[in-house]
């Protein structure tokens, strides 16, 4: 019997880097906001309002390139797509260095925005091409562990980059490694039926759960609109991807105003929240793997899993009170919360090439994906440019970050329930 070989875990190393250098680039203002707050002038409030600014037009704009990421991916197909898309954003993380006010940092960040957009529909769709049905949250998870090794690289490198060269050199620095990575991609890359690496034994094993071929052929969003299975993706993601996006943007901000460490001493806590997100990136793609090697249904295995992690978020709640005893009891927790968040996202994602066909993996990540940056427009707009600023004026933050982590705790579970109602056995689409 031959040997089944492993090169589809070359290409998931791949979408892995890819996947690290994306959070990188977008991350890297997060820990900058104090050097721009200096060399910008901005007041308490005003830094809260510039910085909600900012960080609302990444997400707008990643809303709005993910109504035609999916379907571009899909049309033109995973080498290109990506390669397009990681250059494009890889050029826009530059750019942000030759930016001198709030302005040039909202023009910069729409670009980002929109390019970024193409990382998951490409991974996604990569990974359904790639994976047999059993092994994809396994590899999704893998390839997502990326979002917290970017930003377990950011606290670690650029304070330290801003306080020796300043914050320009942060963005480009960081920003020219994704140059790097479309070497490679166009060194290893090629769908698997025109992989010459790859072992017949391996092929026929990618292809063994699978009818359809690799095509590019696209589906529309209309069509694709009218099935529950796009609904439970998209309001799923709609509710637990803001969740994420304020653990990336607002972490460093609370750790120093909440326990009033400067830039440079919360590169450790920042780290550490994301090193346990990793753990849980890759546990949270074994675990339905396992249920299904146990003949559990896929459907069965995956919501089982999902509802572990969504319970599993619920101690964010009581963040800042073990944090009033010791703060590294609160970055215990987030990092708790971080890690069901990427358990979750593992398999979330994975429900795409669950519940439809090759040619439409693209598509309906895209609507996820844009539904995910709405959730997160909504959630800055509402709650956290408003109340921040609000709670800041009065000198009470910490009852906004409160607030917030009440939000970040209950989104799983009404997703979960919501998702639950729409797709209770998440039959597959036929097209």
């Amino acid at each position: 019997m031959e040997k089944i070989g492993k090169y589809r875990w070359t290409i998931c190393s791949l979408l892995f880097l890819a996947t690290t250098i994306n959070y990188l680039d977008r991350n890297v203002i997060s820990y900058l906001k104090p050097y721009l707050a200096a060399a910008f002038n901005w007041t308490p409030e005003q830094e809260v309002i510039d910085y909600s600014n900012i960080e609302i037009a990444f997400k707008f704009a990643y809303a709005f390139g993910m109504f035609f990421a999916g379907g571009f991916i899909d049309k033109f197909g995973t080498k290109l797509g990506y390669a397009i898309a990681t250059g494009l954003w890889s050029v826009a993380a530059v750019a942000h260095a030759f930016c001198t006010g709030t302005l040039g940092f909202i023009v910069a960040r729409v670009f980002l925005g929109a390019t970024e957009a193409g990382n998951f529909p490409a991974a996604i769709k990569s990974v359904a091409e790639w994976f047999p049905q059993k092994e994809r949250a396994l590899a999704t998870g893998f390839f997502n562990s990326g979002t917290n090794i970017g930003a377990i690289i950011v606290p670690l490198s650029v304070p330290f980059i801003a306080e020796q060269w300043g914050w320009q050199w942060a963005f480009i620095l960081t920003g020219a490694i994704g140059f790097i990575w479309l070497i490679l991609w166009f060194i290893y890359y090629e769908v698997p039926e025109k992989q010459a690496r790859l072992s017949k034994a391996e092929f026929d094993y990618i292809n063994s759960d699978k009818s359809e071929p690799a095509t590019k052929e696209s589906v529309s969003w209309g069509k694709l609109l009218t099935f529950p299975q796009t609904w439970a993706f998209a309001i799923g993601k709609f509710l637990t991807d803001p969740v994420w996006w304020f653990y990336l943007f607002w972490l460093p901000d609370f750790l120093m105003k909440e326990y009033h460490l400067k830039s440079t001493e919360i590169v450790w806590p920042s780290a550490f929240v994301y090193i346990i997100g990793s753990v849980g990136s890759i546990f949270g793609g074994w675990l339905p793997m396992n249920l299904i090697n146990k003949n559990w249904p896929a459907f069965k295995a995956r919501k089982t899993s999902m509802l572990i992690y969504a319970i599993a978020v619920l101690p964010v709640l009581l963040s800042q009170y073990l944090g009033a005893i010791n703060m590294w009891l609160a970055v215990l927790v987030i990092g708790i919360a971080a890690s069901a968040h990427q358990a979750w996202s593992a398999n979330i994602f994975t429900t795409v090439s669950d519940m439809f066909p090759k040619k439409a993996t693209g598509s309906v990540t895209g609507i996820g994906g844009m539904f995910g940056g709405l959730g997160g427009i909504l959630l800055t707009w509402l709650v956290q440019k408003n109340m921040f600023v609000y709670y800041t004026k009065i000198g009470q933050i910490q009852t906004g970050y409160f607030i917030m982590f009440c939000i970040c705790g209950g989104a799983y579970l009404l997703a979960w329930l919501i998702m639950h109602i729409l797709v209770p056995k998440m039959k597959k689409v036929e097209l």
